[in-house]
């Protein structure tokens, strides 16, 4: 199987025999740092151009093509259009928060890049607790939105960010015990470990109806806290204007736009990584000969396909059911997704314990 152990390993190297350790390890993390942002352009760049394309697609229309070819330099041209937009304040806003909110979104964004595996032996920092950590930092990002709303002193932007608030905090509760019951099977919080649980078969397929409702639950829980479509009540444009970053322009507006995305990619390779196996290759059982030949295949190739895969299932999601209302949206959660998710546990618990899974 394809491993960038050998790459990391010759980087490593060639830094301690030229400089100390502790500035190699400095050098590391800002060759490391450096290429988490340009992970963050570029995905940006690739997933509005995505949307674009899949809406048009679903819609049965052309979208973008006239900038470049196939209009595959759309997002490029809005991303210099932004850059040069002049940034504006409002006059009552709280100018330190206001200013700080965009950053922090960006920024929990880029710590929740660190215990994500690209590919085999590909991976910012192997923490044992990497789940726990996920489910920790995640919860953060939702600080930038109340922050952005309250310091804009703007009415539709404070009542998107408390829509926001709400909705997060509830769905984050199902998402979490749709993780919990693949933490249970594979019987660690290490992301790692947990891929590995998966070199006989995934755990979407070897866990049965349980973890297929636990994968199912999990995109709709992360799907609402990504505040998309059809739960993307803080930004609704019929009722709010934009909802929390109604008064934000240029450079700060890019930045919650460029978060935005990025949660998305992020909780997408989570999914991946949990219920599709990550970076590790569909096997089945004892089939040695397609086995060897599915490992064939680049382990990054194989990350990166179920992540957009997953991607591409919550863009359907958002260009085929309307925008619930925000009573309809914490219903669902509090009298449907919850009830089921705490049963759901309950059932892959005792099939843990009883061994009934493949």
């Amino acid at each position: 199987m394809w491993s960038f152990s050998k790459i990391a390993d010759l980087v490593h190297q060639s830094l301690n025999h030229t400089f100390s350790p502790t500035l190699a390890t400095i050098i590391e993390m800002v060759i490391v740092g450096v290429c988490v942002i340009g992970l963050f352009a570029v995905l940006g760049l690739v997933l509005v151009i995505m949307e674009r394309k899949v809406s048009a697609w679903i819609q049965i229309r052309l979208g973008p093509n006239r900038v470049g070819p196939k209009g595959m330099f759309q997002s490029l041209a809005d991303t210099v259009k932004l850059l040069v937009k002049e940034g504006m304040t409002p006059s009552g806003a709280d100018k330190f928060l206001f200013n700080l909110a965009p950053y922090i979104a960006l920024i929990v964004a880029m710590l929740l890049m660190a215990p994500l595996a690209f590919a085999k032996d590909f991976q910012m920092w192997d923490l044992n607790i990497g789940v726990l950590y996920v489910s920790a930092i995640s919860s953060v990002s939702v600080i930038s939105i109340l922050m952005a709303g309250w310091s804009s002193n703007n009415k539709y932007s404070l009542m998107g960010a408390m829509r926001s608030g709400a909705q997060i905090v509830s769905y984050e509760l199902s998402a979490g015990f749709s993780v919990l019951s693949v933490v249970v099977l594979a019987g660690s919080l290490n992301l790692n470990t947990i891929i590995q649980s998966q070199a006989d078969g995934w755990w979407i397929f070897k866990g049965h109806i349980p973890v297929m409702i636990s994968f199912v639950i999990f995109i709709i829980a992360v799907t609402a806290e990504t505040n998309r479509a059809p739960f993307d009540l803080a930004e609704a444009e019929s009722e709010l204007t934009a909802g929390f970053h109604t008064e934000y322009s240029g450079m700060k507006f890019a930045l919650f736009f460029l978060a935005e995305y990025v949660n998305v990619f992020i909780v997408c390779a989570i999914g991946a990584t949990l219920f599709l196996g990550g970076w590790m290759p569909f096997h089945i059982g004892h089939w040695d000969g397609f086995n060897h030949v599915m490992d064939y295949i680049p382990s990054s190739i194989w990350f990166f396909g179920k992540t957009f895969f997953l991607i591409f299932l919550i863009m359907w999601f958002r260009w085929t059911f309307p925008r619930l209302r925000i009573d309809q949206l914490l219903n669902l959660e509090w009298k449907y997704l919850l009830p089921i998710s705490l049963f759901n546990i309950l059932l892959v618990t005792a099939m843990a314990i009883l061994g009934w899974y493949f």
